[in-house]
């Protein structure tokens, strides 16, 4: 009985020890302040003799960040795209409008990065990249909410055209 009970601890330890690697793997920019990661990083370096290890080694890497670390990742099309069509059921209403409206173009604009860095290129996605390009050249590069709603009508086609052309397209979301 004392055997089975010292092997159920370790089986346990062992469990918690390998939960506890897994859920604090994340890096500092795929966590929230404050959040259930950074508290469990912090718990586990006060516990854990070979966090102080590992210490030095994450201070350096994250002493020198690279160029691709301080951009934005790109989304993969499937996730860009499912970021437009949360925009559908939306509207512009009063107290909301500058709220839609950006988050419209916020969601083109990361449709647009995610089709030119999808492994088929962006000759596959050539008609939705070709609506946005357009639809900046009469933006003229003005984000603010007067002129987006000044181009509202094209704002919100551009969205409904990219919407069409994708879902005639299934396997680029799928």
């Amino acid at each position: 009985m004392l055997k089975t009970s010292v092997r159920r601890a370790v089986v346990v330890a062992l469990a918690l020890a390998t939960l506890s690697v897994s859920c604090s793997t994340a890096t500092k920019a795929d966590r929230p302040t404050g959040g259930p990661a950074t508290a469990s990083q912090e718990t586990s370096a006060s516990v854990s003799p070979s966090a102080s290890s590992s210490a030095p080694r994450e201070a350096s890497v994250e002493s020198a960040p690279t160029s691709a670390a301080t951009q934005e990742p790109v989304s993969a099309v499937r996730d860009a795209f499912a970021g437009l069509q949360a925009t559908l059921r939306d509207s512009c209403t009063p107290g909301n409008c500058a709220y839609f409206l950006g988050r419209v173009y916020e969601e083109l604009h990361r449709m647009d990065r995610a089709m030119k860095a999808d492994p088929k290129g962006a000759g596959h996605f050539t008609e939705p990249i070709d609506l946005i390009k357009k639809l900046d050249v009469k933006l003229d590069g003005d984000r603010s909410f007067e002129n987006l709603e000044k181009h509202r009508a094209s704002l919100i086609s551009t969205r409904e055209k990219i919407n069409t052309w994708m879902q005639g397209h299934p396997d680029d979301y799928r």
